[in-house]
Order: C-alpha cells, then structure tokens, then sequence
C-alpha cells in the first residue's frame, strides 16, 4: 500500500483522502498550511452553488457524482437550481442547455416565467422570458464537506495536519520520496498536490508548469428581507442571471450575490500567490452594476443593501478545465488543481481511481495536466487565456468559437498563400486552421437550405463548394496541425506492437491505422502509423496525451521524437489528384505501383515528401509531407501543377463534412476512453491474434459480454435539417442516446450526425429522433459508410 501524502485539506484533498482510504489506501496524511477545517483556501469561502449542466459530459459526470456523495453526507441543500433567460438569445441558449442535460442524463425542464416564479417568488415576471430548472442541483456546504470528508478518512486511518507549511519535496532518483514542512519531514511514495490557486508555487518546488492563474471573484451579502425566512439557510433555488454574469443563492433572510461581469482582478503577480486566506477586500466600485441589475430582477432588493462583501480568489486555467495527472519528470508527483466545489468529489473520486486501479472510470482527456501544447505554457498565455474564461465565464459559447488573443500563434508554410485567398481560420491547439477560403465563393454550389442562425455561426456555404470539388476535381488540405511523431531507434517495432491493435509488423512502407488503448480497454486515441525503415516509424497522433502516453511505455532504445513543428503536409486530394502529382515526379504513383495505404520517398519537383496514401475524405489521394522550409515551394508546385484540373484550397469545413459521410471517427469527439474498439465500429483496427498489447485482456473478455451500446450513423430524415453535436436522441419519446459528431452533408444532400445509441436501435431503417434546441427533428439509422462503401473511388 503506498503512502500518500496529500498538499492542501481543502474540499479537493479532504474528499481524496476519503476516496483514498475507502479503496483501502489508510497510509495518508493530509497537510495545509492553514487551520483545519477551514484551511483558507478558496473551500472556505466558496458560495456553494452547484449548478451541474456543462457542455462536457465529463465535467457534468465529475458534478453529478459531487452532488450524489455531498447530498448523500448531508453537506448538500438540494433546492434546485434555476437559470433564467431576460434576452431572447439566452432563453434560446437555455433549449440548447437543457438538451445538454439530457444528453449526460440530468433531468431538468424548461419554465415559462410564471413557473420561474413560482419557484423563486423573488423574481421580477415582467423581466424574464423563462428559465431551466435541474431539481437535483443545489448548495454544497464546503467546510462542512470538507470536514465531513476528513473525518471519514481519519476514521479509516488517515491523518490530517494543519498549520504545516509545505517548504519543499523530496526527490531521488526521479521519485519523489515526500514532503518538506516547516514542521519536519513527513515520507511518502506519492504526493498530490490539491493546494488550489497556490498549486503554481509547489509546482515550482518541482520544476513543473501548474497552468492556472489566480483571480478575485466578488461575491456580495444583503442585509435582511422580511419576504425570507432566517430559520432556514434556503429554500428556494439557487438561481443564475447569466445575461447579466450574476449568480444568487439564500443566506437565511439575506441573498448572496456573485459577479464576473467586472474586469478580471489580478492577484500579485503572475504564478506568485497571495499570502493567506484567500479573500481580499472588497472593491465597491467594481460591484455598482451588479447592484443595479440585481434590483432590476429581485425587486424586493430595493428595500435592503450590500452588507458585506469579499473579493474571493478562484483558479482559471487556460481552457477552463481542472489539471489532474501525474509529473512526468518526478514519478509519484500528482495535481489536481483548478477544481472548483461543483466538481471536488468527482475529481477526488476519477484520482482515486487512476491511482489505485490505474484507471479513471470517466474519461479525463479534458482534464490530464499534460493536455496543453508547451507554447500554451508561457505565462503570458497562461494570463491572458485565463482572463478570457473569466471574461466568459457566462457568455453563450459556441462550439466553434476560437479565443482571440494571443493570435496568431502556430502557423504553417502555407499562411501567407491561405491568407492570400482569403482563409477564414478558426484555431484550435494553437494552430491557425483554415476552415474555408472566400476565394472559392464564386465555385457553383449545391443548393442548400437556409440555416439557423446558430449552426450558421462560423460557417460558410463556401464549404459545399469545396466538398463539391474535392467530390468531382482535386483540392489542397493543409493537414500540418496534426502531430507528428518519429519512433525509432532498436525495439521500435516491438514498442509500437506492444502499445497498439493492430499488427505493425509489416514490410517497409506500409502504413496502418491502430488504436491505442488503456488497461481496460478504453480508446485513448487512434494512430496513423508508416514504417519508413525497420525501425523507423512515422506517427500520426491527436495530440499531447499521445506523446506523453508513448514517452511513459518506450524503453531506453526507443526515441520518440515529436517532428510536428519541423514538417508540414498537404493532403491532395479528388478524383484528379493523380493527374496533378504525376508529371512532378520520376517516382511511379499509379495504382499498381503504390496501393492505398503505402508510403514512399519521392520528389515533387524540387521538393522531397514522403508520400503516404490515404484519405480522410473518401477521394484518391495523398498525404504529402516535407521539412517545413520547403512547405512553401511544395504548395506552389501542386497549385501551379493544379490550375489546369481547376485545384482549389479547402478548408476544415468541407474535410468534417467529407469524413462523416465516409464514416471516418475522430477521437475524443466520437470515442474515448469510456469506449471499447468494437462498440465505436473500429474492430476492423484489432488483431487479437497478432500477440499482446495493452487492453488485450480487457478486449478478450468483451466477447463474452459484448457493450450494450454501439457508435451508430444517424441521417436526419428533412434535408433542411442541421444539428451540430451533443444533442440527445429520442426512441419513443424517451431518451437513449447523445449525438457525437454531426455535419451537413453535401454529397448525399442532408445532414449525417453520429450516435451512441442502445445496440438494439442501431439497426438500420430504425426511426429515432434528436432534439435540437428543443425541437424534436425526425432521424433515421443508416448503413455506413454512407458514400463509396466499396472503397471504388479511393482506391481507383
């Protein structure tokens, strides 16, 4: 049993510990540099609320069990939890948000303004146009699940230490060994950081980046209303007026007031925390509006006033997510950082999870520490990314929508010719992606639809006419955003073998799509794999877990070198591609001479490439890839070769739409880790035959109880008809599944959404239907691929 020693006994580390020592780990000792229970840290100030609706079913799955643990230990009031919309855009979010709810099964329901008040008889009906109701969210009573927590886990064996002030970590031999206190040394095999906004400074006791930054949040406290009742905490629901970035909840006969519609307050100086506690002064001023919207909604305000206030200080990470994970640099070194009440015990239960059983029952890619690409690391970027989710903290976001500073950041060669043709980039990674071109706004189009004005958000017609000619001519792709990783070095194919489904042990030349899994099987990312040498490799991953996942498994003989920002590619790409790329090159790229699914070295024109033959959107082609130095030169070449066959640049737009008709999946979009290879449709990527790897066992025992639910291809049944994903499938009225992927497709003329859905209704022909924004929009199972599904056209 390893000991455990856990930085900070806030609601985080009390509720670690208690899932710790319930797994039967009881060596733990908690440490804060503050009294316990209520350490001073943002668990002793935070208002509580827990609202559990979130566009990631991750985070709403991390809220949900908060909310189950805390009610169930009598830490939780649950009153419900009540948005209300006063602009027809939020009411309108407010459909969207509730089809979320039920798509990661929390019921909830959408109210007129006379049922909002209903329930909150404080509201002003003439100032909103309806609300979401979820009964189950509610009040945490932080302190007291924290104590509650710890007693738990002092009952089983644990120990908790206040007043210890961490001064530094023990290290040898790239293992931590414990924690350095002001009051001694206390030994341990692990250590998890859970110290909150001060997890930056213990991070760089370690010589690890913790990506948050500490802001003041103010948070305001009325005086009393006679219309409240003093003998209970609350009973109505706790309420939020995002129109206005305004949250409220019950303090007996007082109402509490949160605000984020201030600029953002710093907190010292970047990565340097405050001293204790975690609340400094409140600042009037910056509260002056937030008074007066709340009286606008809660009339009955104008009858009181603010009584005391604080500016508390909360965490923002550069994309809004908590940091869980392991140090990869000093083993046994863990974070969970950047967590908030709404998620502790979901968090404390998916560590506990990963560290006893070395899995996460829910897939944490949106929170591994190790998620951020090293440029999004810089300090700079961590503050101004931070502020920005600040900022929008209450903002309707659209799936799409790009940050718009630091840019641009990541580029490719090809930028100043994209530009030149009128790219519309969103960004994603820190890459500059164009998602199409307004140079092509004069091809003819297929005729399309009018659509709504939230699928037409970052959106373009322009990309039915790049599909269309990728369909009948040959476009350009920048595909340089995806990682690229060189693995070699002696034991490399015996590596990839061991870490992946399929058989790699092919001849020189031959690339392979695989899978990598985890222990129990889950999909932790899908690879495009070319044996360039008998133990050279290069790989196509999906980003920094991939790279991470790879350098934990690889012997010492295996390199694994991330080539990404020295090489770029292009992938070519329709029925014309051949007659563009041959007259280049001396090398033969016919049919016969080079199949789907090899690579060779060649030269187009002056330029070298690796040449691989694939094709993400269905058409003949390939991927072209050469030193970054050269990507320029090599996109001149192909346009200029291309001008006769009537070449084009296309965008990410057309490439979505083209790989869902295709039935191609993304990872961590369409599966995850809480997905097997055989219920996402991906079998085909297994060879249980071709020796171990990791997840075989897990696989092998799937065949005795194959996954009751399966990845199923859904075509909405009115071609005018968009979804974009997320949104819940109805059979029968009842809801039994949620959209993953979805695009307009312009090739067969209406729009293709991918599914999980119960295994008996992924059966083609059956009638389902998916609610979107609150409409309930006929769909109907089909029989993928839904173009070429004899493989003629990429293949000719």
């Amino acid at each position: 049993m390893a000991r455990v020693v856990i930085i900070g006994a806030g609601v985080v580390g009390s509720a670690l510990a208690d899932e710790l020592t319930d797994r039967g780990w009881t060596d733990v000792t908690v440490v804060d540099q503050g009294p316990l229970f209520a350490a001073g840290g943002s668990s002793s100030h935070a208002p509580g609320l827990v609202f559990q609706t979130n566009p990631s079913k991750t985070m709403t799955e991390l809220a949900a069990y908060t909310v189950q643990k805390l009610n169930d230990l009598g830490c939780f009031l649950q009153v419900g939890g009540l948005e209300v919309a006063t602009t027809p855009e939020r009411w309108t979010d407010l459909k969207r948000k509730h089809g979320l709810a039920t798509s990661w099964g929390v019921a909830g329901s959408l109210l007129s303004a006379t049922e909002c008040v209903a329930l909150h008889s404080l509201l002003d009906p003439d100032r909103i146009l309806g609300g979401f109701f979820v009964p189950t969210d509610g009040l945490a009573k932080p302190v007291l699940a924290v104590e509650t927590q710890a007693n738990r886990a002092i009952s089983r064996g644990a120990r908790f230490l206040g007043s210890h002030t961490v001064t530094g970590i023990g290290q040898e031999n790239g293992r931590v060994t414990g924690v350095q206190t002001d009051q001694g040394f206390i030994a341990a095999d692990i250590v998890v950081c859970a110290a909150g906004f001060w997890g930056p400074k213990i991070g760089e006791m370690v010589g690890l980046t913790v990506p948050l930054l500490p802001l003041a949040h103010q948070y305001a406290r009325t005086g009393p209303l006679s219309l409240l009742d003093s003998s209970s905490e609350a009973s109505r629901p706790i309420l939020r007026h995002q129109d206005q970035d305004l949250y409220y909840r019950e303090h007996g006969d007082r109402i509490g007031i949160g605000y984020y519609g201030h600029d953002p307050l710093l907190v010292g100086e970047l990565g340097k925390p405050p001293a204790m506690p975690s609340v400094l002064p409140f600042t009037a001023d910056d509260f002056a509006p937030a008074w007066e919207e709340s009286v606008a909604l809660l009339p009955a305000l104008a009858g009181t006033e603010v009584e005391d206030g604080i500016n508390g200080i909360f965490s923002f990470t550069p994309d809004g997510g908590p940091l869980i994970g392991e140090h990869r640099e000093l083993a046994g070194f863990w974070v969970a950082e950047a967590v908030w009440v709404t998620h502790s015990a979901g968090v404390a239960r998916a560590l506990a999870e990963w560290l006893v059983d070395g899995k996460s029952s829910v897939d944490l890619r949106e929170c591994d520490l190790h998620r951020f690409e090293e440029l999004q690391l810089a300090p700079s970027f961590i503050s101004e990314r931070g502020k920005q989710n600040f900022v929008e903290v209450y903002d309707i976001v659209h799936p799409l929508q790009p940050m718009e500073r630091p840019r641009p950041l990541r580029t490719s060669p090809f930028y100043s010719r994209q530009r030149e043709l009128g790219a519309v980039f969103l960004e994603g990674a820190g890459w500059e992606r164009p998602y199409w071109y307004e140079s092509n706004g004069s091809l003819s189009s297929v005729d399309l639809p009018p659509r709504d004005e939230w699928s037409a958000r970052y959106w373009s017609p322009i990309a039915a006419a790049e599909a269309a000619v990728t369909r009948s001519r040959v476009a350009m792709y920048d595909m340089t955003p995806l990682r690229r990783l060189e693995v070699s070095g002696p034991g490399s194919l015996e590596f990839l073998q061991r870490l992946t489904t399929n058989n790699l042990d092919k001849s020189v030349g031959s690339v392979t799509y695989t899978l990598m899994l985890d222990h129990r099987g889950g999909v932790r990312s899908d690879l495009t794999v070319a044996r360039l040498g008998p133990q050279t490799f290069q790989v196509g991953a999906n980003g920094p877990l991939d790279d991470d996942w790879m350098r934990q498994h690889a012997p010492a003989s295996v390199q694994v070198r991330d080539i990404t920002a020295g090489t770029c590619c292009i992938g070519l790409w329709g029925p014309r591609a051949r007659d563009v790329l041959q007259p280049l090159t001396t090398s033969d790229f016919s049919n016969f001479s080079m199949k789907y699914f090899r690579a060779q070295k060649a030269y187009i024109g002056e330029v070298p490439v690796t040449a691989m033959r694939l094709s993400y959107v269905g058409e003949l082609g390939w991927e072209l890839y050469t030193t970054a130095d050269l990507g320029l030169k090599l996109w001149d070449t192909l346009w200029e070769a291309g001008r006769e066959h009537g070449i084009i640049a296309a965008g990410r737009s057309a490439f979505n739409s083209l790989r869902l008709e295709k039935g191609y999946r993304a990872w961590g979009t369409d599966m995850t880790t809480e997905h097997d290879p055989f219920s996402a449709g991906l079998g085909f990527a297994v060879r249980m035959d071709k020796g171990d790897f990791i997840g075989r066992p897990a696989l092998a025992s799937l065949a005795a109880s194959p996954s009751s639910r399966q990845l199923t291809c859904l075509t909405l049944d009115d071609p005018a008809h968009v979804v974009m994903g997320k949104e819940p499938v109805f059979a029968d009225g009842v809801p039994v599944g949620y959209v993953t992927s979805a695009s307009y497709g312009y090739t067969i003329g209406r729009t293709v959404a991918y599914a999980w859905l119960p295994a008996s209704l992924s059966v083609p022909g059956t009638a389902v239907a998916v609610e979107y924004f609150g409409e309930r929009l006929p769909a109907t199972v089909a029989a993928e691929p839904l173009f070429d599904p004899k493989m003629e056209r990429i293949r000719s």
